[in-house]
């Protein structure tokens, strides 16, 4: 009854069929008291996008999140601030902000309790509100991070700049799965990440930037493998290198630790029926996998392997609150994390459609979708 009230279903592969994409103009947004607009000048294209449009063999949605269609779809965005309520603060008109796709109330016991990311009221951009694959946006302050720190100190044109601030989204999913909540990361630790899509990436460089001392990156496609390398991969690897490739998989990873196993294994590839055979035979004792891909699938689970190791599966979402989007802007700051380097396609506006397709055929690392 609460999903048909608010038209907003929990899972919306099980609900929503037949997806259509279309282009429309709409009454630009006026800003409440407490909300900026924005000029979307950059928006990354997600997995998670595509899996709106792209539908399964009976028609029904890929994406697994909660949705309330139809929507305006995009979420990793950044752009100028042009308007801003009575109450607005932190944040002036002209100013270059980078925002929060995870819009958390505040008010129910998991804000209080400093988890806006299991927010029991979440609303999500592109999803469940109106999105960034627009001219203009609508957002609270609160969600609003300035990218002055990055215009000031990086010699890019204010367009690298919107880059960079489009990437933190999916920086901060990666950072949240890695370093929030989990007393697993530690200098020195070996970590392996299947999937070298945005996400994967930024893990990739994440743990580079804090001291991972063996960084393993796999990836079907040849393209996302060499920039996990650019990232800050020490070994890549294609599952379909070998007729055999869980074997071959398992023996890279048990070979370059010694036979030990690897402490922090990061899920970004959404294939877990593929991956958690491989994971779970290669992970240390009290080791971590970290499962960040989203996928409705259910994996089977070997527990005696979890429960001989001490070891722990940890599922991860979002990138709200915990400083992760102000360290995330220090770190890029002081050139700590090469993100830019992850964009290898960008499509004008008008050709939103095409920036999806062409994100789609996953060899890219991150697509991003400009104004004109």
């Amino acid at each position: 009854e609460r999903e048909h009230a608010s038209r907003k279903a929990a899972q919306a592969s099980r609900v929503w069929r037949n997806p259509r994409l279309i282009m429309e103009d709409i009454a630009d947004p006026a800003p409440l008291p407490d909300e900026v607009i924005i000029k979307v000048k950059t928006c990354g294209v997600c997995g998670s996008d595509i899996h709106c449009v792209m539908p399964d063999s009976e028609g029904y949605v890929q994406f697994s999140g909660p949705a309330r269609l139809p929507v305006i779809l995009g979420h990793e965005y950044a752009g100028e601030v042009v308007a801003a309520g009575d109450d607005v603060r932190t944040v002036r008109v002209g100013d270059p902000v980078a925002a929060e796709g995870m819009l958390w109330c505040g008010l129910c016991e998991s804000c209080r309790r400093g988890r806006p990311n299991q927010c029991v009221n979440l609303e999500m951009v592109g999803f469940s509100a109106p999105g960034a694959f627009a001219e203009y946006i609508a957002t609270k302050e609160r969600y609003c991070w300035s990218l002055l720190p990055l215009l000031e100190s990086l010699d890019l044109p204010a367009s690298g700049v919107f880059e960079l601030g489009a990437l933190l989204e999916p920086a901060g999913c990666a950072y949240n799965g890695l370093f929030v909540g989990h007393e697993c990361f530690k200098p020195g630790v070996r970590v392996a990440v299947f999937g070298a899509g945005p996400i994967g990436l930024a893990a990739v460089a994440l743990a580079r930037a804090a001291g991972a001392s063996l960084i393993v990156a796999f990836d079907p496609s040849e393209d996302r493998l060499r920039l996990a390398g650019v990232m800050g991969a020490n070994r890549t690897c294609s599952p379909h290198a070998s007729g055999q490739p869980d074997t071959s998989l398992v023996e890279v990873l048990m070979d370059l630790t010694g036979g030990e196993g690897v402490d922090i294994i990061v899920e970004a590839a959404g294939a877990a029926e593929e991956t958690l055979p491989i994971m779970e035979r290669t992970l240390a004792p009290n080791g971590r996998i970290v499962y960040l891909g989203r996928t409705g699938a259910h994996a089977s689970v070997n527990l005696d392997l979890m429960v001989s190791g001490a070891s722990a599966i940890a599922g991860s979402r979002g990138h709200a609150g915990h400083g992760i989007y102000p360290n995330l802007i220090r770190m890029v700051s002081a050139g700590l994390l090469p993100l830019g380097a992850m964009v290898t396609a960008r499509h004008p506006f008008p050709q939103v459609e095409a920036a999806l397709h062409d994100a789609g055929d996953r060899r890219h690392g991150k697509v991003m979708v400009v104004s004109e």
